[in-house]
């Protein structure tokens, strides 16, 4: 089992129950979550340690909301197969100081990306054609986003938004997406030493954690403000993205 400290293991009760909350509303919050994972194990290894945590929320978010359209899950999921594929190569070729500056970039674009659909709304969706480039360049880069960092609620949210996708369609549709993505990046991550039995065994202590943020968030996200909330997860998110992009760059 891995040594942490105590300050280490407040940031991992956090990170379990927000993944939870993630599942069940705020899809942004993944970005925190996986900046906040990097603060305590190489960038590799946190990447991996997440993957089996996502599934488990992911189990209870697919139970939790049964609304699906699977028309627009079939036809993203062969483009995801192909960025999971290309994320894939380019962890066998980068190191762990590499990839906290190609996560700081990619977590920097991806709040962008999420900042110009909030600010501009409807105009920006009501701009996406329903056309095969799109659900290609989506599905490709909601799959390599997802492989290299745990970090595609932004891209998937686009998508979906685009479609028109109602609520709660929204977030079983999203929800069913990476359930099974997630679980196709695991033989990958298995085989380059991602996930480890210890990993496993330090994710077990995770599953309540997880349960008690999705019954969380059930329950209060509708009490909450979303926007004041996710703008709140953004800019932390941006902050541990800077963060990752002056260390990388520190150690080159």
């Amino acid at each position: 089992m891995f040594e942490l400290s105590y300050v280490e293991i407040v940031i991992i009760l956090f990170v379990g129950i927000f993944v939870g909350f993630a599942k069940t509303g705020i899809s942004t919050l993944g970005i925190f979550n996986a900046m906040l994972m990097t603060i305590i194990f190489p960038a590799k290894l946190s990447v991996g340690i997440l993957l089996p945590m996502l599934i488990f929320g992911d189990l209870i978010a697919v139970s939790y909301c049964r609304n699906v359209i699977w028309k627009h899950l079939i036809s993203l999921m062969p483009w995801a197969v192909i960025g999971v594929f290309g994320g894939y190569l380019v962890l066998q070729r980068v190191d762990n100081n590499q990839l906290k500056l190609l996560l700081g970039a990619l977590i920097c674009g991806l709040i962008l990306i999420q900042v110009i659909r909030e600010s501009m709304g409807e105009k920006l969706d009501s701009k996406f054609p329903s056309s095969l480039w799109f659900v290609a360049s989506m599905g490709m880069l909601a799959g390599f986003a997802t492989t290299i960092g745990n970090v595609s609620g932004a891209i998937v949210a686009i998508y979906l938004f685009a479609r028109r996708v109602p609520k709660k369609e929204f977030i079983g549709t999203g929800a069913w997406f990476f359930l099974m993505v997630n679980l196709l990046k695991v033989p990958f991550f298995i085989h380059l030493g991602m996930i480890t039995s210890e990993s496993l065994l330090f994710n077990v202590w995770t599953i309540p954690l997880i349960a008690l943020g999705a019954y969380a968030g059930i329950k209060l996200l509708p009490l909450i403000p979303q926007v004041h909330f996710q703008r709140l997860v953004l800019l932390l998110g941006a902050i541990g993205a800077l963060k990752l992009l002056i260390e990388g760059l520190l150690n080159i």
